[in-house]
């Protein structure tokens, strides 16, 4: 049972409320899944007012620790694998390679858009998960009032009132930007694409985490620059003094990362371990290209600042898009580039021009009107959920040995399975049940991760996946025997 309240003194009484609720939970009285009382029966019960019990209520989930389920109440939110170990950091690479063309990352993008595969493969999240019918209705006021702009070129570095927006919502998490200094390019894709060309030459060598989302290898590739992996933890991601090492013995002409919830590992830097990394950079006056496309996805009651905010000369090139959070088909993105802006923008020029008028001001006009932190409270609940249905299920289906990573964002999990299993001949086996999957070899130049996957969660729990991770446990299995 809940504590009486305890006398709040100068702290409000619903933050006191929230906190003993918290308490318990963390402690293990209130279990993940568990409906607290309704906020009616929670006022009688405490002596106070229905307001006060909101007010608790939501702070604990904008926190992460409940999460609101309509017609039904508050329930606990699920925790992820507490105790289950989580994979293992690769070792240094000893020189920087050139990235080989992978066939196998286009198949993987095939099977993702034929609806008859499961879509383990790519980081697609489910469409059902966006405001899309709100979007249309946004898109189709557009074109209406003004029928013109599908006539002209869009030749620009941004709308004006969507760059102020994302301008804006960076200042709330702690990183100031001038909206004039942003690009709006077509998906982050594009961005990282303008970055890297702005601050190398083929032949440089670029570092990357590792394992690294293999569209930056496949970027790499295309223009011609060698990977320099970096090995990377799992929780708190670059590992700093392997990075030292890297940059003290090659000539490194940029970095790129993701601080804020990595694509696969989904780890999240500390900020002591960011404003490190920066003073790193300066140090060796090396630039960074950030990708921050998951920063907004946080479990946690705040969001993660970016790199950015600990640059203070420009150095850093944050990117970043609605892809994973609003409307992955407009293709909407930025780069806010610091002193290598000019460079970017000829290049933006040069590359497309200008990105679509129409739908930045669709993209706008619903951030400023549509409800967007709204939306992004309802869709990181939704990630939770399903990564904590997918950790239970992989833990019941996978062999033992299984490890997992524990991403307090985003909705991508990777796991390494024991040694033996090889994720590509898995990846072929399940391919004939329906079922497409992203083998760990694609996550770097070399031949690491035989043994590991990633996952994609961001898909609606239904009997169809929990078969599917039965089936995937049984292939694996299969290959211990």
């Amino acid at each position: 049972m809940i504590k009486p309240l305890a006398q709040p003194g100068r702290t409000p009484l619903y933050l006191e409320l929230a906190r003993e609720i918290q308490e318990l939970v963390e402690q293990g009285t209130l279990r993940p899944g568990h409906r607290l009382p309704s906020v009616r029966r929670m006022a009688l019960q405490r002596d106070v007012s229905i307001s006060t019990v909101i007010q608790a209520y939501t702070v604990l989930e904008n926190r992460g620790v409940l999460e609101a389920r309509p017609q039904s109440g508050f329930y606990v939110c699920p925790r992820l694998a507490d105790g289950v170990p989580v994979p293992r950091m690769a070792k240094p690479m000893a020189k920087p390679s050139y990235v080989g063309v992978n066939d196998l990352t286009a198949e993987i993008l095939t099977f993702s858009t034929d609806p008859s595969y499961l879509p383990f493969g790519a980081a697609c999240p489910d469409p059902s998960l966006f405001p899309n019918q709100k979007l249309a209705r946004l898109l189709g006021s557009v074109c209406r009032n003004d029928p013109a702009l599908l006539g002209r070129y869009a030749m620009n570095w941004a709308y004006d009132p969507l760059a102020r927006e994302i301008a804006r919502r960076y200042l709330q998490c702690g990183a100031p930007l001038a909206h004039d200094e942003l690009v709006i390019t077509v998906g982050c894709t594009e961005a990282i694409n303008l970055c890297l060309r702005a601050i190398t030459k083929p032949g440089d060598t670029v570092a990357v985490e590792t394992p690294t989302y293999f569209g930056f290898l496949e970027t790499l590739q295309s223009l011609n620059l060698r990977a320099l992996e970096v090995p990377t933890d799992p929780i708190t991601g670059l590992c700093l003094d392997a990075t030292r090492d890297a940059l003290a013995h090659n000539d490194v002409k940029a970095l790129i990362l993701m601080p804020n919830f990595s694509n696969p590992l989904g780890a999240c830097m500390p900020d002591e371990k960011k404003a490190k990394l920066c003073q790193l950079l300066a140090e060796y006056d090396v630039p960074a290209i950030e990708d921050d496309i998951y920063g907004d996805l946080h479990f946690g009651e705040r969001r993660p600042k970016p790199l950015k905010a600990w640059d203070t000369d420009g150095r850093v090139l944050l990117c970043g898009s609605f892809g994973k959070t609003l409307a992955p088909a407009m293709r909407v993105g930025w780069c806010a580039p610091g002193r290598y802006l000019e460079r970017v923008r000829r290049l933006k020029f040069t590359n497309t021009l200008g990105t679509p008028v129409i739908l930045q001001k669709a993209v706008s006009d619903f951030l400023r009107n549509g409800g967007y932190d709204h939306h992004l409270r309802s869709i990181r609940r939704a990630y939770h959920g399903q990564l904590h249905l997918f950790t239970q299920a992989i833990l019941r289906h996978f062999p033992a040995g299984t490890r997992l990573s524990r991403p307090e964002g985003g909705f991508i999990l990777w796991v390494e399975l024991p040694p033996g299993v090889d994720t590509l001949k898995l990846h072929r086996a399940a391919l004939t049940h329906h079922i497409n999957t992203a083998p760990g070899a694609l996550f770097s130049v070399k031949d690491r991760y035989r043994n590991c996957l990633r996952m994609n969660c961001g898909l609606p729990w239904s009997d169809t996946i929990e078969a599917a991770l039965r089936t995937l446990g049984q292939f694996a299995a299969q290959q211990l025997r």
